[in-house]
C-alpha cells in the first residue's frame, strides 16, 4: 500500500499551513452552491478548514462535513462558526453520514485525492445513497492538460530560497494509470524533509461515466462558479450531476 492511499495524509503534511497564505476565495463558490441546497442541509466531503463549508453554514444552511485529516477540522474549529459544523472524520468515498440531503459537493480537485483504484467510484455510489431525489452533487475539478505535464516533468519548481533552506517541487505522470506524484523537498542543513502528494485524475467525460454509473446524471458543467460556459478551452470544470429527474 502506497502512503499516498491514506486519506489523512494531506491533512497531516499541510495543515499547519494550509490557512497561510491562502487558498481561493469562496465567495462565488458559496453563491453557486446556495442556489442549489435549498433549506438544507448540505454535505461537504473533504470540508477540510472550512474554506467553503464555513461562509456557506453563515447563509443560514445547515451544513455537515465528512474529512479525514482531524488536524484540518481543528483549523475549522478555530473559526467563527466552525465550531458548530458537524463532522464525521473518516474516508470521504465511505460517505459515513446518513442522508437524504438536497446537495453534496466536493470542491478543489479533491475527487482526484482518492487514488485507489475504484475509490472513486465508491465515493459516487455512497454520494448517491445519501443523495435525496432530485439531489445533486457539485464537482469542482481541472481538465487534465498533458501539454502541462510534460512542462512539470521537465522542470523543478523553486518555491523558496532562504539562508537555512531550500525547498524544490518535482512532478511524475503515469499517463496509463492517469496518476501524478509531486514531491515537495525542503533541504536544511544536514536533513532533508520529503512531502509527497499524488492524485489520480480523469477527464470529465470519464467523471460523467462514474456518475452514470451510480444512478447521476450531468445537469450542467460550467467552466467556473459565475456559470461561464465550459467549452474545448476551458482548464476547469463545475460538474453538477443530479439524482433522478
Amino acid at each position: 500500500m502506497s502512503i499516498l492511499d491514506d486519506p489523512g495524509l494531506f491533512g497531516r503534511q499541510w495543515a499547519a499551513r494550509y490557512d497561510s497564505p491562502g487558498n481561493p476565495d469562496p465567495t462565488k463558490a458559496v453563491a453557486f452552491l446556495a442556489g442549489l441546497a435549498g433549506a438544507g442541509p448540505a454535505l461537504e466531503l473533504a470540508i477540510g478548514s472550512g474554506r467553503v463549508a464555513v461562509p456557506l453554514a453563515a447563509t443560514g444552511i445547515p451544513v455537515e462535513g465528512i474529512e479525514a485529516s482531524p488536524e484540518m477540522v481543528a483549523l475549522m474549529r478555530g473559526k467563527a462558526g466552525g465550531e458548530d459544523i458537524p463532522v464525521v472524520i473518516g474516508d470521504m468515498a465511505d460517505v459515513g453520514v446518513e442522508g437524504e440531503f438536497p446537495l453534496v459537493f466536493l470542491v478543489f480537485n479533491t475527487l482526484f485525492n482518492l487514488t485507489v483504484p475504484g475509490r472513486q467510484e465508491d465515493c459516487f455510489g455512497n454520494v448517491a445513497r445519501v443523495l435525496a431525489p432530485g439531489g445533486r452533487f457539485v464537482i469542482e475539478a481541472f481538465v487534465p492538460d498533458e501539454k502541462k505535464f510534460d512542462q512539470e516533468e521537465r522542470e523543478v519548481q523553486v518555491w523558496e530560497v532562504a539562508e537555512d533552506a531550500v525547498k524544490v517541487r518535482m512532478h511524475r505522470y503515469d499517463r496509463t494509470a492517469q496518476t501524478f506524484l509531486r514531491q515537495t523537498l525542503t533541504f536544511t542543513d544536514g536533513s532533508v524533509r520529503l512531502e509527497p502528494f499524488g492524485m489520480r485524475y480523469q477527464w470529465p467525460e470519464q467523471i460523467d461515466a462514474m456518475a452514470g454509473a451510480a444512478g447521476l446524471h450531468l445537469e450542467a458543467r460550467f467552466a467556473d462558479w459565475e456559470r461561464t460556459p465550459f467549452g474545448a478551452g476551458s482548464t476547469d470544470h463545475i460538474s453538477v450531476y443530479r439524482k433522478g429527474g
